[in-house]
């Protein structure tokens, strides 16, 4: 079992990663330049069914780390990362093909918008007037955008650097007024950072024509083991940074702050995920005996990331901390893969295969006044930083 302080070690050298990739720089490079350090090539990645070409952008750094984004969805497709014998593998859900992203959409590795999360009974009041929005959350909620969220939107591909300490991509989606019952015209952008450090950060902006709500946030599902999955990505050690969660309702709308300490979401001190879920808690239960639940993170919304996540899977070795800007982690354990879809290599995506930290503003905010404000004005510019960093444990 991992020691607490080679938890406490690991979050203090994510921390100082997060710093380190925000102030990275790179040099501009050609699509396809092989460059010392870290570099990004750029090449098609197949088309949609209406023959719109999708491309891919590989990140890759000296360390053995590699990340590939594609354009539909804005999505990180695969992501290798060395175990503790130097062996990579790809730690994300996902699909081999554009063919997977398009038929079956299950919100793998996708920037998620125009908002993030649910919000109660598809409708929010903003300045007296009262926008509906699809309920495609069964037929309760209004879920991560809507019908066709910025997930389905084929982005493009904005910016490309390569060489030296860091490579990244900038992606960009126009959403017009209205689109999914969302007011103003939205311009949208992401931008995937990899520096040498094993640091891949994932950062956003977002502007507006009208008063509207804004909430991104990557929805990766990771399994530290590797993917095609040999064992429960709930079979790590977890640590989060949070007193307390939000505790929901029976369609995971949040109704109270619900404390973490005596009570099976407590992960203050590292512990199995798997020895968690196995409870009768009533929001365990809620969660389709699982977790579905917004942490909130001590420090609220911040201008640089915090350590939020720290992540160990005690077989391979691979540790992942996760420091961000936002005040809150959906932590979501896969509860809900039934096996219906099959994902990379043909597996069979099934429930704990993988775990998801999403880093956003709350659950419902448009709704719940005291909650941090999702509000986007005219002449603001919406920002998020989330930097996941990746490291071994001996």
């Amino acid at each position: 079992m991992t020691s607490t302080s080679a938890f406490r070690k690991a979050a203090l050298v994510g921390t100082l990663s997060a710093l380190i990739a925000l102030g990275a720089c790179s040099k501009p490079a050609e699509k396809t330049e092989a460059a010392a350090g870290a570099t990004a090539t750029q090449a098609e990645w197949g088309a949609l069914s209406d023959g719109t070409k999708v491309q891919a952008v590989e990140l890759k750094n000296s360390k053995g780390v590699t990340a590939r984004v594609i354009s539909y969805g804005a999505t990180l497709q695969d992501l290798m990362v060395p175990d503790k014998d130097g062996k990579a593998a790809d730690i994300v859900i996902g699909y081999d093909n554009i063919e997977g992203y398009e038929k079956t959409p299950n919100y793998t590795g996708v920037t998620v918008g125009r908002y993030a999360n649910r919000i109660a009974g598809g409708k929010f009041t903003l300045d007296g007037k009262t926008y509906t929005l699809a309920k495609n959350n069964n037929g309760a909620t209004a879920l991560h955008g809507g019908v066709k969220g910025w997930d389905k939107r084929n982005w493009t591909i904005k910016d490309v650097k390569s060489g030296g300490d860091a490579a990244s991509v900038t992606l960009q989606y126009v959403s017009p007024d209205g689109e999914e019952g969302y007011p103003g015209t939205v311009t949208a952008e992401v931008t995937y950072t990899l520096n040498e450090n094993n640091d891949l950060t994932v950062s956003y902006k977002a502007t507006t024509d009208k008063p509207t709500v804004v909430n991104m946030t990557n929805h990766s599902l990771f399994n530290l083991g590797g993917i095609p999955a040999t064992r429960p990505a709930t079979d790590a050690m977890l640590k989060i940074e949070s007193d307390a969660i939000l505790a929901v309702d029976k369609v995971l709308i949040p109704n109270a702050e619900l404390p973490v300490k005596g009570t099976p979401f407590d992960f203050n001190t590292p512990a199995l995920i798997s020895e968690r879920i196995t409870s009768n808690h009533p929001q365990i239960v809620i969660g389709n005996q699982g977790i579905d639940h917004n942490y909130i993170i001590r420090g609220g919304v911040t201008a640089t990331p915090k350590l939020a996540v720290t992540i160990e899977d005690k077989t391979s070795g691979r540790g992942m901390t996760i420091s961000t800007t936002e005040p809150g982690i959906q932590m979501y354990t896969g509860n809900f893969l039934d096996g219906t879809i099959a994902g990379k290599g043909g597996q069979k995506l099934t429930k704990y295969q993988a775990v998801a930290f999403e880093a956003q503003r709350y659950p419902d905010s448009p709704n719940q006044p005291k909650f941090p404000t999702t509000r986007l004005d005219p002449g603001q510019t919406y920002t998020q930083t989330t930097v996941h960093h990746f490291y071994t444990v001996k």
